[in-house]
This record gives C-alpha cells, structure tokens and sequence, in this order.
C-alpha cells in the first residue's frame, strides 16, 4: 500500500517539476522579445498556451531520462539535494541533446545553441531542485517497515487505579 501512495508523490512530483521546467524555459526564451516590446499589452491567453505547450514538450522528452533518475535514487535510497540537482541537469542536458541531430560520421552534434544549452541544462537543475521538495527528501522511504507503535506512559504511581467493572454474564 505505501508503493501505491509513493507512485502517486513521484508523478505529482514529476509533473510539478515539468511545470517548473516549461516555465523557466519558456520565459527565459521569450525574454528577448519581451524586452522588445515597448510597454506593449501581452495577451495572457497567449502566453498561458505557450506555457502549456512547453509543459507538454517537456514532460513528453523528459519522462525516459526522469524515470531513470527516479528509479536509481528510490532504488539506493538517495535524498541528497545535490543528488537530484546533478540528476536534473543530466536530463535537461539528456532532453536537448534529443532534439539536436547527431551526426554519427564525426560523432558530433550539429547545430548547438550554448543559450538553449545552457537554458535547458539549467531548467533542469531547478526541476529537480522542485522534484527533490516534492518526492526526494522520502526516496526509498516505502520499502522502510513501519513503526511499531509505542505503548502508553505508566501511570504515576499516586494517581487512583481505575475502577474494575465485573463483565456481565
């Protein structure tokens, strides 16, 4: 029964990661022409579809590379900030380098943007700075057996006993 709850902290942790992702993605891309806008109104129906669709784009790449993380730190019971900051910029790394084509002649990628590289490597660091806040400070936490429950303080010594009632017949 704890493996059912844990699954359902990791995919809300997961998704508010994503979330996170996608926005400081999103911003940080669109930083330039909002800048450019001279006092201009932005439609908040606009940016609240890009918003959209960067959660969607990033969740979708970053599901394989995230589940990998996940398993290894709920697998070795790994809660260590560090630990997920390092994994979440492996898989924002891992997400771009998906998206550049890779040339397997000289064994390089063609066309990397060191500010996207450096957008997404980042988006990633605080995505699983979110997920740890979320799902990693427990990782591993379902497998540990429960608690026994302690039993009661004695009475003092001075209190009253309590009354003993006869059972009825």
């Amino acid at each position: 029964m704890a493996l059912i709850g844990r699954l359902f902290v990791i995919l809300f942790g997961f998704l508010a990661a994503c979330l996170v992702a996608g926005i400081i993605v999103v911003g940080t891309v669109l930083f330039p022409e909002f800048s450019d806008f001279a006092g201009g109104v932005i439609d908040p129906d606009a940016i609240n579809i890009v918003l959209g669709f960067g959660f969607i784009f990033l969740s979708g790449f970053a599901l394989l590379p995230a589940t990998i993380v996940v398993l290894i730190t709920e697998a070795f019971y790994i809660r260590s900030v560090l630990a997920y900051a390092i994994g979440g910029g492996i898989v924002g790394l891992a997400c771009y380098l998906g998206l550049i084509p890779f040339d397997p002649d000289t064994l390089r990628f063609d066309g990397i943007v060191r500010r996207h590289l450096e957008i997404m490597t980042g988006a990633g660091i605080v995505a699983g700075l979110v997920y740890w806040l979320i799902a990693g400070r427990n990782a591993g936490a379902w497998r540990e057996p429960r608690r026994p429950l302690r039993p009661p303080p004695p009475l003092p010594s001075h209190s009253p006993v309590p009354p003993h009632t006869p059972s009825s017949s």
